[in-house]
């Protein structure tokens, strides 16, 4: 089998995950935490003491948010772990679930369960460095590999993500098309464009022939395929499909080749051939 072979055959998508069970048991354990402050909010009721039943029902509704914090930080770093380039999440929520967990442990140790102010900083520093030895501090430099010929992290990383999301509109729309032929060209198309992104990622050098393709292409697959799944919803025509049908095949034999050209390193060209073919797009009446 030859590359050109291998190329129309790209692999099924697969997202990349590093979650797994490991990371998707992670922080369950702070939701069990408010647990044990429920039968001192039951005693409090049962003595009247208004300040100490705001301090554990307040402490319950605290380890609550810091779990829901401390869960979407965890899911925050495993996708982080997952490329290759990307920015730090925005958010250190890792570090603000560890900071709400130790304020509320040491206001309830003090003001709950009557202890100094001493000793419930003690408990406060303690629950702190739990919970930063238990599930660590939140990533917080981009990551890079050489190559990226002077994008930042960050460029590249917003040229991934706008990549994905055009992929997955496409999928979105796909699934309104009543066309079984075309919707596995659709899914081809969807799975080349996921190869490339992928390219992209391992060779930031080729961002800036990369960058210019899918803002070409992927963008006009996008238009396209929304545009028919629209206009098949509102009348049937065999012109309508035919055209669809070439502009799908254009699609598809450029992502074909933009991958054999990447594989080969092959700048001489691409750029004309871009031009030529988003000329092509645009008299299909796509862009």
């Amino acid at each position: 089998m030859n590359n050109t072979e291998q190329l129309r055959k790209p692999k099924p998508y697969q997202k990349k995950t590093a979650k797994g069970f490991f990371y998707s048991a992670r922080g369950l354990l702070l939701y069990i935490l408010p647990l044990a402050l429920i039968p001192a909010s039951i005693l409090s009721f049962m003595y009247g003491d208004f300040l100490r039943i705001i301090t554990n029902i307040g402490g319950c509704a605290a380890f609550l948010l810091a779990a829901t914090l401390l869960r979407k930080g965890i899911a925050a770093e495993a996708e982080y772990l997952d490329k290759k380039i990307t920015r730090a999440p925005k958010w250190p929520l890792k570090t603000i679930a560890a900071m709400i967990v130790a304020i509320t442990t040491g206001g309830i140790a003090l003001i709950g369960a009557g202890n100094s102010f001493f000793v419930s900083i003690a408990f406060a520093l303690g629950a702190l460095a739990g919970m930063v030895l238990l599930y660590g501090l939140d990533p917080h430099q981009e990551k890079m590999i050489a190559g990226s010929h002077g994008y930042t992290a960050e460029e590249i990383s917003a040229t991934i993500d706008e990549a994905e999301a055009q992929i997955s509109g496409i999928e979105v729309a796909n699934k309104l098309i009543s066309n079984r032929s075309f919707n596995q060209r659709i899914h081809i198309i969807c799975d080349h464009a996921r190869e490339i992104v992928t390219m992209l990622e391992e060779d930031p050098g080729d961002i800036r022939r990369s960058r210019k393709f899918l803002n070409i292409y992927l963008d006009g697959a996008l238009k396209v395929t929304e545009g028919y799944a629209d206009m098949q919803s509102k009348h049937q025509s065999e012109q309508l499909a035919g055209n669809f049908e070439n502009v799908l095949q254009t699609i598809e034999t450029v992502f074909i080749e933009q991958k054999q050209k990447l594989l080969e390193d092959d700048v001489l060209d691409l750029d004309v051939q871009i031009e030529v073919l988003a000329a092509q797009l645009k008299h299909e009446g796509v862009m």
